[in-house]
């Protein structure tokens, strides 16, 4: 009895629908982490000890995401809150992404004094606050007079922060606009944030970090990747210490926003040098 002759065609449709499934495969993948998802990497110090240089986080794109008269009954979209932690466009320069925690909505009346901050005359309780460098009346309190960074590739912070100063401040209190937040970083020392280049618009809100994938310890040139020389000595060291410089204690880290409070009677700390209660 013969056997069969194996027909070398039949392989083909087979082979064209493997490609095709994977070809659909790193769509949605794709799809997902451009739409859904955004990785992100926090180059700079302006959220510790919350958020750590080296920290790779998740980002979920759609949680400030402008809902229709269909999607928001559909997916959960949501405006920012008081505490919560933002990923967006800096508004001098879109190109660069940042991450810091929202302390204005719109409407809000905000002032720093001795470095606590009021929102709409009382105080607020921020426990993820960290100072530690040594108290500076110019930078803990606010607002006052103009203080722009030595900046050139980023002209507009000092126009930005002109505009605030010279527009949004009624009675010594920054009052938000609408459709803008005001973001600061829990670092406040080290923070360049809405203090010196104003408000965060509604627009420019990219997505709230809710994990921490990976934590590998390096430095912010390294991260920022600013020459093909600071890269590949990442790339090196990556190699040598991938093991040893993980933070495997940070991995899968939940991200989450602290719903701060308002203190309606509560005294100054006694050291302003401290991080505050």
């Amino acid at each position: 009895m013969r056997k069969p002759v194996k027909n070398p065609r039949a392989k083909a449709p087979a082979a064209r629908k493997t490609v095709a499934e994977w070809a659909v495969t790193i769509l949605i993948l794709l799809f997902a982490s451009t739409t859904l998802v955004e990785a992100y990497v926090i180059p700079t110090s302006s959220m510790e000890d919350n958020l750590l240089v080296g920290d790779h986080l998740l980002v979920d794109k759609l949680a400030y995401a402008p809902s229709g008269s269909i999607s928001k009954h559909l997916l959960p979209y949501e405006e920012p809150l008081h505490g919560d932690i933002i990923v967006f466009r800096s508004p001098s320069d879109k190109s660069d992404t940042l991450v810091k925690r929202v302390i204005g909505l719109p409407g809000d009346h905000l002032k720093m004094v001795n470095r606590i901050i009021y929102r709409n005359g009382a105080r607020i309780n921020e426990p993820y606050v960290y100072n530690k460098l040594p108290y500076d009346p110019l930078r803990d309190n606010f607002p006052g007079p103009a203080t722009p960074f030595a900046d050139p590739e980023h002209p507009l912070q000092a126009i930005h922060q002109a505009d605030m100063l010279e527009h949004h401040v009624v009675n010594g209190e920054i009052v938000v606009p609408p459709n803008n937040y005001f973001a600061m970083g829990d670092n406040r020392d080290v923070s360049l944030d809405s203090r010196y280049w104003g408000f965060v618009p509604r627009d420019n809100i990219v997505g709230k970090p809710v994990l921490i994938y990976w934590s590998y310890r390096a430095s912010t040139q390294d991260l920022l990747g600013a020459s093909v020389g600071s890269m590949v000595s990442h790339a090196i060291d990556l190699g040598e210490h991938f093991f040893t410089r993980t933070r495997w204690e940070r991995s899968f880290h939940v991200i989450r926003g602290f719903p701060d409070s308002q203190l309606a009677d509560h005294p100054l700390p006694l050291n302003p040098g401290s991080p505050n209660p």
